[in-house]
């Protein structure tokens, strides 16, 4: 065939398939919210009568004969019928594994847990369905999660709400004594008010240095300090408090280990960790708090002789207003539950960590920091 008569023979046909082409595109706007089988099938009759209004149309520029056109036209006819029930067949399944996705999206979405998303056909399908299961294990991971913290937070408020009404209501009754004159040595009430109101400003405090931490709005001030300082402080500040329960702490330091960090918080942190350990130890036992390099980052270690913490519970041991069983009433420190939180809080605004283990003979609390570039 001249190069001619071909050319002529494809414009021909292109213009009678453009022609089909887009009758089917507006058939399918007009369906498009249709099921995919019948989308899927519009595509493939489309196809078919595409190719038989060709082969007519260069039939009618004498470029086929008779017979040659019929044989044509049926093949294409026979094949297009089979390819319509291959399509219908594919679109079957395809929608067979939709509905499947949606009835699991559907269970998702009320909340039930989904380990199995069924047999899938194709790659494509096979990987949604691996991803909604993913994310019904995240969700309910996430629910679990809101569940314990909405918890937390209910016990956070009965604790913090006994903790206050204790020292005001001894407040109010010291000071009515007072006023009415019925107090022989009212410099022993003084004295008291003022250490109510003490343990009052210490809980308001720690109340609102946990809420600058959760919001994100704490602002450090950051130099390079060495370990051996802080801890030293540290130290020094909660000797006061475990002298009188012979409690000894001692410290094992090796070498100066510098980091970046900010002085105050960081000895509130460890300060925290020492006060927890004292109050959970029998008096005569030993409080160790030493430093060292754990894998490239300075580590604080906390340990106490008390009698360790329940395996169940040591993944809460960080949560505000969480207590252990021996410490279900305010301690001398005023602590609210909140200590080992705000440690965790502090801990984390200078991309560190903080963990808890239990070991031979106590417990162990580990603050781990960056070092100093």
């Amino acid at each position: 065939m001249p190069w001619s008569d071909l050319a002529a023979a494809a414009s021909i046909a292109f213009v009678a398939t453009a022609i089909v082409g887009v009758v089917a595109v507006g058939v399918l706007l007009l369906i498009r919210r249709a099921s995919l089988l019948i989308q899927l099938c519009v595509v493939v009759l489309a196809t078919t009568v595409a190719v038989v209004a060709s082969m007519i149309s260069v039939a009618n520029a004498m470029y086929l004969s008779a017979h040659d056109l019929t044989v044509a036209v049926t093949v294409a006819s026979m094949a297009g019928v089979v390819s319509l029930a291959l399509a219908a067949a594919l679109g079957w399944m395809i929608v067979r594994n939709s509905r499947s996705l949606s009835a699991l999206t559907r269970r998702i979405g009320r909340g039930e847990a989904v380990d199995h998303a069924g047999r899938h056909q194709s790659a494509e399908l096979i990987e949604l369905a691996d991803e909604l299961v993913l994310a019904s294990k995240r969700l309910a991971e996430a629910q679990a999660q809101a569940a314990q913290l909405e918890a937390s937070r209910r016990e956070l408020v009965a604790w913090i709400s006994h903790d206050l009404r204790t020292p005001l209501a001894g407040i109010r009754a010291m000071s009515e004594s007072l006023e009415d004159g019925l107090v022989s040595d009212p410099t022993r009430y003084h004295r008291q008010i003022r250490s109510q109101v003490e343990q009052l400003t210490r809980l308001v405090d720690d109340l609102f240095q946990l809420s600058k931490l959760d919001s994100g709005t704490l602002t450090l001030t950051l130099e390079d300090v060495t370990l051996f300082d802080i801890v030293s402080d540290a130290v020094a500040d909660v000797r006061a408090f475990s002298g009188d329960r012979d409690i000894r702490v001692a410290t094992e330091l090796g070498r100066d280990i510098v980091v970046r960090a900010d002085a105050r918080e960081l000895t509130r942190a460890i300060s925290n960790l020492l006060v927890n350990a004292v109050q959970h130890t029998p008096p005569g036992s030993l409080v160790t708090v030493s430093v060292q390099l754990q894998h490239g980052r300075a580590a604080v270690s906390v340990i106490d002789s008390g009698d360790g913490i329940a395996e169940t519970d040591l993944a809460r041991v960080f949560d505000a207003g969480w207590r252990g069983h021996a410490a279900r009433t305010p301690t001398p420190t005023g602590g609210a539950g909140l200590g080992l939180a705000i440690v965790r809080g502090i801990a984390e605004a200078h991309h560190g960590a903080v963990s808890v283990q239990n070991v031979p003979g106590g417990c162990r609390f580990d603050l781990m920091l960056p070092t100093a570039v």
